[in-house]
């Protein structure tokens, strides 16, 4: 089982629409990041996480060809609004995708994405089946079964949901504050992918300063800093980082 960090930017990208690095030295490849999305990858199973408004650019490069399930973390624009590019996997298998949400999400697709969820215009038939997320979840592949517990986070002045796969790697691009009654969940796991903004305080995301503190509470083996703003360059910031931890960049596999 594989999981893929499709996109490790932040809601604009870098560069952003305007050719615009901020701090980034756009000869470093890794430094050209899409928005937040990531896939787990299995015998049997391609398990999306979050539609990002780049997830066509995202499927070609990673070669996926199909998915089964969506999972969403939470309703922001930019992990939602990729959602059109859904279709082309609901023509190519004849049906619908099962996508899973928490409920302030769910209200936020059905109303903006409509046409996705029920006919329309007489013509077009629904892709996806909206389903509410559960605290833990288990997905059948082949013989074998993926566990996916989810934990609610507080992101600014919303929820997200971060989601834990087979106690092995916590997944939590979106986050200001972690209750520390659910610190349990994130302790010694194999891997910890989490948002790490910029350098200074944001309201709504951690900056690397309130990330290294919690890596170093949750004492993963190894930590993956993502949701990065063009302020991060890749090279300058590994520097600063502890040796079990390393920035995101799109298309960063890890085998689980």
């Amino acid at each position: 089982m594989k999981f893929i960090i499709l996109g490790s930017g932040s809601s604009m990208g870098v560069p952003r629409a305007d050719g615009f690095f901020g701090n980034c030295d756009p000869k470093n490849p890794k430094n050209y990041r899409t928005r937040c999305s990531a896939l787990i990858r299995s015998s049997d199973k391609n398990i999306l996480i979050d539609t990002s408004p780049d997830l066509r650019k995202q499927m070609l490069e990673n070669k996926i060809k199909n998915i089964d399930r969506v999972i969403y973390t939470h309703n922001h624009a930019d992990q939602t609004h990729g959602i059109n590019d859904l279709r082309v996997f609901f023509i190519k298998e004849k049906k619908t995708i099962p996508v899973y949400a928490d409920l302030a999400t769910s209200k936020y697709l059905l109303h903006t994405f409509s046409y996705c969820f029920k006919k329309s215009f007489n013509e077009y038939p629904p892709i996806l089946n909206l389903n509410k997320v559960k605290k833990k979840m288990i997905i059948k592949d082949n013989n074998k079964k993926i566990s996916i517990n989810s934990i609610k986070v507080r992101h600014g002045k919303v929820n997200s949901i971060c989601y834990i796969f087979d106690q092995k790697l916590a997944y939590i691009s979106d986050v200001s504050e972690i209750s520390s009654k659910d610190y349990g969940h994130f302790k010694n796991l194999k891997y910890l992918i989490i948002d790490c903004l910029w350098y200074k305080y944001h309201p709504s995301h951690f900056n690397l300063e309130q990330s290294i503190e919690l890596i170093k509470k949750f004492s993963p083996k190894k930590a993956i800093l993502t949701n990065l703003h063009s302020d991060l360059d890749y090279k300058e910031l590994k520097k600063k980082l502890p040796k079990n931890v390393i920035p995101a960049h799109d298309g960063l596999t890890i085998n689980l």
